[in-house]
């Protein structure tokens, strides 16, 4: 296994030492909890005020555990919704008048968009917004793709500073935004958290009554289309036709009934897991891994995946080409292709040889490169350009 690196993370204070407030903005609290934990963690450890701000939900609980104080925004939905967005809207700007942040970070879509807005509006002093991945895709109509860049560009002349997870979005918006106020940074997952263990194998496979040497092929994301489930569904009744008893497949994952492109789980092929918050151990119990989404910023199942040295079929798209290269860590399918992601998934499930290759390959490269400290790291790094450009008077502390 690689040498993990552990980022070193300065700590800094206002004017006066006083320490600094940050407040993470997203949709929903899952993100606060699944996507922005170790970030979250890694900022109350260098010693700054953090708030995460969300509409409710039961993720809340584990986002307080990490020192974090929670901040309701009960009208914010994930989808757009005009009445309940203004409503939204009014109660960000109570919510930041009354924390008074240092530091607004944005995430997600369309808190990004408004959460730079509001954000600049209240002067508060730094506003910096990632983009986890623009929500149209390259093969999108042009009548889709065109609001969805107008709409992440106009946000940016608002912020501070632009974060992106993969080099294809800032090349898409690189025309009409600031290349000096913009960075790509890559993104990460608890290397901690997710490793291999055998341990794990045997106890999720017990669970599910499956054999060790049956190929257990598994995906993990939200019960919606644009994950690609339906290629799932089909190409394992393709293989569990062609292979009978020694294959299986799984899915793991929510429901997520506010979006349009939602989808019920079916399928006689596949098991349906839900929602599992063992997902390290889940991750132990699978042969392969297959995520065969429509869009994705840079995906995390993907890395997770990874970490815990596991075989892997991605589609071919941006933010999972970054995960590694095809052959060489793991192998890449057309998205919206059944018959491929079939032809590519048999690969491995025929060839455990191959899958020991790639799957040692992936767990290196993710120890070199998907430390989500690091990611957190240049976060604060970038709170504290964007302060010193401003002359905000920040200084660092010193041991």
């Amino acid at each position: 296994m690689a040498e993990q690196q552990t980022a070193t993370v300065p700590r800094w204070r206002g004017p006066g030492g006083r320490p600094l407030r940050v407040a993470h903005l997203t949709t929903v609290d899952m993100s606060l909890s699944l996507l922005l934990g170790t970030e979250l963690a890694v900022d109350v450890e260098s010693g700054l005020e953090t708030y995460g701000l969300s509409a409710p939900g039961r993720y809340v609980p584990a986002v307080t555990a990490l020192g974090v104080e929670h901040v309701p925004l009960p009208s914010l939905t994930r989808s757009w919704d005009p009445r309940r967005d203004l409503r939204a809207s009014g109660e960000l700007v109570r919510a930041l008048r009354r924390i008074r942040p240092d530091v607004l970070h944005t995430h997600n879509p369309k808190t990004g968009v408004v959460g730079r807005v509001v954000g600049r509006l209240l002067r508060i002093p730094v506003v910096v917004n990632t983009c986890h991945g623009l929500w149209a895709s390259p093969g999108d109509p042009l009548r889709r793709r065109l609001p969805v860049h107008a709409a992440e560009v106009v946000a940016s002349w608002f912020s501070h500073a632009e974060l992106f997870q993969n080099a294809t979005d800032l090349a898409t918006l690189s025309p009409w935004v600031s290349r000096r106020r913009s960075e790509v940074v890559g993104n990460g997952t608890d290397l901690q958290r997710f490793r291999p263990s055998m341990n794990a194998r045997i106890r999720v496979r017990a669970e599910l009554g499956i054999d060790d040497e049956v190929v257990l092929v598994g995906g993990v994301g939200r019960l919606v289309a644009e994950k690609g489930i339906r290629e799932f569904l089909e190409m394992a009744d393709r293989l569990g036709e062609a292979h009978g008893d020694r294959v299986m497949f799984c899915w793991v994952g929510p429901d997520d009934p506010d979006k349009p492109d939602a989808v019920a789980s079916a399928g006689d092929r596949v098991r349906f897991l839900g929602e599992r918050h063992d997902m390290p151990s889940v991750y132990s119990a699978l042969d392969v891994f297959v995520l065969p989404s429509y869009r994705e910023g840079f995906s995390r199942s993907a890395m997770e995946a990874a970490a815990c040295r596991l075989a892997m079929v991605l589609s071919d798209i941006r933010g999972c080409r970054e995960i590694g290269q095809h052959e060489t860590h793991l192998l890449l399918a057309p998205p919206r292709d059944a018959a491929a992601l079939t032809a590519q998934v048999e690969r491995l499930v025929t060839d455990p040889g191959l899958r020991f290759r790639l799957a040692a390959a992936v767990e290196r490269r993710a120890h070199a490169e998907f430390d989500q400290r690091r990611v957190a790291a240049r976060s604060i790094a970038t709170y504290a350009d964007v302060a010193a450009r401003r002359g905000l008077g920040w200084v660092e502390e010193t041991s």
